[in-house]
This record gives C-alpha cells, structure tokens and sequence, in this order.
C-alpha cells in the first residue's frame, strides 16, 4: 500500500507542505481500514453501547464493565476482542500467538489482569490440507502462547466453510479482572509527563502490519508478506503483566497504550489525541535489538511485548528499577506537551514528524461505497435417508468434537474455571465479587453466508442463549467484524447485513456492544470470505455453579423454544449444516418474537435445583444437541412424532438458536415457568443406560455412546 492521490492532497492541504518519509508512512498506516475503519465506522452507530454496567464503552484499548456484586467488593471486567487474520494466513504459529499477546496487552493497559481468552477460527473445508496446515498451526500458536502467560482459554470455535480457503480468520477474546480504583485508560492527562516504553526491544519485525491487514491477500502472501507478520515471545509477556502489576501497585502510571497496530506511533499519537494534548518524542532513545534503525522503522515496527505509559516525572526512576527487576527493558522517549501543540518526533537532531495528533488519529475521511444485497441461488433441498443424514451431519468436522482444539490449552491455570471446554458456555468464578461469569463467543459462517441479516442476529441470540443455558443472565458483549473486500459491492451488502443484525439483537436482548474489532480485505484469489460476526458475550450469576450439559439419566427431557416442533411453522433448513453437506437451499429459520423474555427464562429454569441438564441445541440441530448429551453412563430415548406434516424428518436438523434441551424431575414446572414465552415439547426420558434411541416418523435410530463418540471424533482422528 502507499498513501493514495486524495489523501496525499488531503494531507498536505492540512499541514502545509509535503509530509516527510516518516509522516506519509503513518498517515498510511494510521489511515488504513485496519486502524481508521473508513469502510465501516458509518455503520458502526448501529450499535448500543449503553448500559448502568458499562464504564468505560468503545474507543479505548478494551471495554471496562461492573459486575453484579453477591458476596464481596465491587469488581470490573474489561472485555476486548481482536482479529490477526493475514498474519495467521503467512504464519499460522506466530500470527496466532501474536494476536493473544495483542489482546492481553489491551487488557493491561485498561489496569486490569487477564483472566480468561476466547478463541474463535474459520478455515477452509477440513478434508483440505492446506486448511488442515493452518489449522494445526493456529493452534499450536495460541496453546503457546496462552499456555506461556497463565492465561486460560476456556472457550471459543472453530468453523470450516470452503470460502476461508485463502483467508482464514483468527478471532481472539480475553476478559480482565480489576479493582475499580485501579482503572486507568489510553487518554493522555497531563502536560509535563514522560511517556516511559516498557518491554522488549524494538526491531524491524511487523513493519507495515497494520496496511497489510487493509489490502486483500495475493498468491504468494506466504513469502512475500512474511516480514508484516510479528513474532512473538511468550516469556517476555509474562513478565510484562506482571511488571504491569507492580507499576499499579504503586499508582505509577496515569495513562497507558499497548503497542499493537501502527507500532509506536499508533500508540503514542492516539494516546496524546485522547487526551487533547501534544507531544515530543526522540526516537534515539527507543530501545532496540537491530542496528541501523531509520524513524520510520522505529514509529512502526509492530514488535511484541511493549507497552506505553504516562508517567510523573518523579516516578520515572521507581518505573524503571521495576522495569530493571522483571528484565524488561526501559526507555523514557519523550514527554506531553501543551494542547494545541503537535506531535512531534525527531531523530539523529532532525524533526521528522510534526504534526496534529488528533488529525493523524481522525482525519482519515470515511469511504462512502456503494452496496447491494449478496446474490442468493436457488436449489432444491434433497431428501437424505434419516440415518445417513444423522451419521454426517453429526460427523461433520463443524459439528463434532473439538476436544482436539481445547486440551491443548491449560484452561484450569488461575482455578477460576467452574465448567470446562465443551460446554455451551465456560464459566469463571469470580470470588471476589462472588460472581459467576459465564463466558461464550462465536459465529455461524453457514448462518450468515445464507443471510447476512438474519444470521447475524441468529449469532446473537444463540451466544445469549449459550450462557442462559448456565443460569447465566446476558451482560455484555463485543464483537468482531469479519468480511471481504468492501469495494466490491455484494460484499459491502453483506458486511452491512451483519452489522445491522447484530445489532438489533443485542439491542432485542438488552445486551450492550461495548467494544469490538472490523477486519474487512479478508479476500484472496479464491474469493471473499463469508460475511462473519464474531460475538463474545458474558453472562453473570450468582455463584459457579451451573447445570452440566451430559445427561444425569434420572428425567424428563423438554425442548423449550421450538416452534417447529410445536407445530407453528414448517422446520426450515436455511443456513443449516444438512444444506452445507447435501446442497440444496430453505429459507431460514423464524427466531423467537420475544428473545429477552425467552432468554432470561432460559437462565431462570437452567437455575433451579430440578434441572439436571441443560444444552443449547443450534448447530447441527437436535440431532448433534442429543448426541452431545449422551455419554457411557446416560442414556435417552426421544420420541418426535407428535407434529402432522410430512417434514418431520427434518425437525431433527432445523438450526433454529434459542433453543435449549432440559432433563428435569418437574416438567410441570418448566412448562409453567415458559407458560406464554416459548413453546415446550416433551422429547422422551433420559435413563441410566448408554444409548440414544430417536423416534421420527416411525424410522427408529439406535446408538451407543460408543458409536456417537467414533462419529463425533473426526477432528481428533484425522490430526492425531
């Protein structure tokens, strides 16, 4: 990328002159998609971000939330999300790791201390070995990674759909714990104070990351864009959170910045640009590793494990002895000034960049493009025999286990961690506060690739019903935005169609955005990828504990919120994992007219001493929801011919999200407490015995806990 012919006049019609070298590479870099968002801010406002719980909402490093107090101190969250999709596409390892260390680093500059990470990933179709390359290096890059700096990651996903061939995504999610009193932010106070970089060395590696995350990938990114990607160090973080927490301790810093995007120049100029204020940096004083360095490679250089603070004049020698015992290094660079002075960097005793913060951070003019509703194709919907359709669907590598993923992550560090992996949603406990936090994220490209608007909102609902599903209420949310190139008008359409419906669900839910990411260019030589929202949602209650997703063996199994199955509308396949194996198109399925009511009912019922179990049902339907609800020692026998119409076969495979399966003692009283909300059908019973026995139009499936476990070990199978 280079500066383009508008924004060059743009810029110098501002500053008066031509930009120097080092200024046109961070115009460039700041006023990329990836940074200025120029393509999506526009539609961003669709967003509530509004909330008695929020804090602090969007335009800092991470989201800052209050949590419910039951049996303790007031406590805060901060949630963050962020993508590292190109650098995950050049290198799997490093690009994965990369964007964990990333994330964090964001949670420590809000003052907080990381506590949990999401991850959620999109490849290519699964039988592919270049999918199955990225794959296994994505997460072995964020096990590392996680595992280094002793922070769980408890929960996530992962999506195989043919158009991530060229671009895969990366999508991470971490949640900070803080003590209110020890909140800082990214917004510059005082003239007079130093700006102190702590961390590692500054070198030549990630150069240019943030242009590079604005342009579509070509053929030979591999090779070519190697030197945009960063390499991380796992060790050197670790020390960096802790040095963090030691600098808090002591109420050293008044503001601070991760150095992610943009390098050393994003942090800085933002930073001064919240505050209002100006700016001197030399750039001779960065420490580095690499000799030689020019001001442009160290404004911008994207090396790991380095944060910027703000710091009083007389606490810059306690900085740096703490910067001295966790071995990191330390170097004070420069200081705020007045406002309504520049920013300004010099080097070698020359000024090579001068200019207003708040135009380098906010001047980049937004795009406005044209756009239109993606082309939909029409195909009949093939009939499959019902066993042949349960043995794939079921086995699909979207659908089945991904214990292959998770037990490569240290998920217990910290013992917070109440419900494992695997589950609907992981939940922390948070005892300060006494405060379960339940922790979900993800998306559906099958969903939103068969309607951008409605699947996105599918996405929403299903990541509020997954922790309802653990007596958790919804309480707040970031999110990710993934999509192709925007110029393209169909892709915009789409990415529009995302955003919009996201939003009005979280809005229909009371759940406010506080917080989030655009990655769009995710477009390569075998297309755009589909369109993608990336939620990630926390959900509270009292106390850890929360109803298991197995089966106990011991009662009744309700469905609640099927409208299929109570006979109120024809199952629609639309998005569905049976069209993405058997072809064929359906509209997609109605959603709830009243999603808060039914959620927060969801996590009432989940809450009460009757209810043994409690799943979501939504990818794969009810058949991949069963399945997952047996094991060696419970068993179910379901009954679903109850609905007159000639579709029945298909109620086992309809997505439709706000859907959960119960075991209770008390039917009676889960019908009551849904009573005017959501329909509840009555499955079966669970029994003590290892099979699934399903019942459809009189076709009868019988299954072990054996065989269901071989269907649903294909990830694990291929890849051991």
């Amino acid at each position: 990328m280079s500066l383009s012919d508008s924004d060059h006049e743009l810029v110098v019609e501002e500053i008066g002159r031509e930009p120097t070298r080092a200024e046109a590479a961070l115009f460039e870099n700041l006023w990329s998609e990836h940074c200025a968002y120029r393509s999506s801010r526009p539609l961003l406002t669709a967003f509530d971000s509004e909330g008695d719980q929020v804090v602090i909402g969007p335009g800092d490093d991470a989201a800052v939330v209050s949590l419910p107090t039951y049996d303790g101190d007031e406590m805060y969250i901060t949630l963050g999300v962020e993508s590292h999709n190109h650098p995950s596409y050049v290198d799997p390892f490093d690009g994965a790791a990369t964007g964990v260390g990333g994330i964090v680093r964001d949670t420590l500059s809000m003052g907080a201390y990381p506590i949990a990470l999401a991850d959620c990933l999109y490849f290519g179709e699964f039988e592919r070995e270049h999918s199955q390359y990225l794959f296994e290096g994505v997460v072995e890059g964020i096990s590392h990674y996680g595992n280094c700096i002793g922070v769980p990651t408890v929960t996530g996903s992962v999506a195989f759909h043919e158009d991530y061939e060229g671009n895969p995504l990366v999508n991470v999610s971490c949640i900070g714990l803080l003590e209110p009193e020890r909140t800082i932010t990214a917004e510059a106070q005082e003239p007079g104070n130093k700006l102190v970089l702590v961390g590692n060395a500054t070198g030549r590696d990630g150069l240019g990351g943030a242009s590079f995350a604005s342009e579509d990938l070509a053929e030979d990114a591999e090779t070519e864009d190697r030197p945009a990607v960063q390499v991380g160090d796992p060790y050197a973080e670790k020390l960096l959170i802790e040095c963090n927490e030691a600098l808090l301790d002591e109420a050293l810093v008044e503001s601070a910045r991760d150095l992610g995007a943009a390098g050393l120049g994003g942090a800085s100029s933002e930073l001064v640009a919240k505050g209002g204020l100006g700016a001197r940096i030399e750039l001779d004083r960065v420490h580095e590793r690499e000799p030689n360095m020019n001001a442009m490679e160290y404004l911008l250089a994207e090396s790991q494990e380095r944060m910027v603070y703000e710091v009083a004049p007389e606490n810059v020698d306690r900085v740096a002895e703490l910067a001295e015992r966790y071995e990191l290094g330390c170097s004070v660079i420069g200081e705020l000034t007045e406002a309504g002075t520049n920013y300004v960097c010099t080097f070698d005793g020359e000024t090579v960049v001068d200019v207003d913060a708040h135009f380098l951070g906010e001047g980049a003019p937004m795009n406005d493009l044209p756009s239109e509703a993606p082309p939909m194709q029409e195909r009949d919907l093939p009939t499959m025999d019902l066993g042949a359709a349960f043995d794939r669907i079921v086995a699909s590598p979207n659908t089945a286990s991904k214990r292959w993923v998770y037990r490569q992550y240290d998920h217990e560090v910290q013992v917070r961690t109440s419900v494992l992996p695997g589950d609907d949603a992981a939940v922390l406990a948070v005892r300060e506060s006494g405060t379960g936090l339940a922790f979900s994220a993800g998306a559906d490209p099958n969903w939103t690739d068969a309607a951008p608007y409605d699947g996105a909102r599918a996405v929403a609902l299903e990541n509020a019903t997954n922790v309802a599903a653990k007596g958790a209420l919804p309480h707040a949310a970031v999110d990710c935005l993934n999509g192709g190139n925007p110029e393209k008008p169909d892709v915009y359409g789409g990415f529009e169609g995302i955003v919009d419906g996201l939003a009005d669900m979280c809005s229909e839910l009371d759940v406010p955005v506080v917080g989030g990411n655009v990655s769009l260019y995710n477009d390569s030589n075998t297309g755009p990828i589909p369109p993608t929202p990336t939620l990630a949602l926390v959900g509270v209650k009292e106390g850890y504990d929360a109803p298991p997703m197995e089966l106990a063996g011991e009662g009744t199994l309700l469905v609640v919120g099927d409208t299929a199955l109570d006979g109120g509308t024809d199952p629609r396949l639309g998005g569905s994992e049976y069209t993405a194996l058997f072809g064929g198109t359906d509209a997609f399925p109605e959603l709830p007219a009243d999603p808060n009511t039914l959620v927060r009912t969801i996590a009432e019922v989940a809450d009460e001493d009757h209810v043994l179990a409690s799943h979501d049902v939504s990818h794969g339907g009810l058949a991949v929801a069963l399945a997952e609800m047996v094991h060696d020692d419970a068993g179910a026998s379901v009954d679903i011919d109850t609905v007159d119409r000639g579709t029945r076969k298909r109620l086992l495979f309809h997505e439709q999200p706000g859907r959960v399966v119960f075991e209770t003692t008390d039917p009676a009283a889960v019908r009551e407490a849904f009573d005017g909300v959501a329909p509840v059908t009555e499955l079966g019973e669970a029994d003590g015995s290892n099979h699934l026995e399903i019942t459809v139009d009189g076709d009868r499936l019988h299954y072990d806990a054996a065989d269901i476990a071989e269907l649903r070990d294909t990830i694990e199978d291929e890849l051991a």
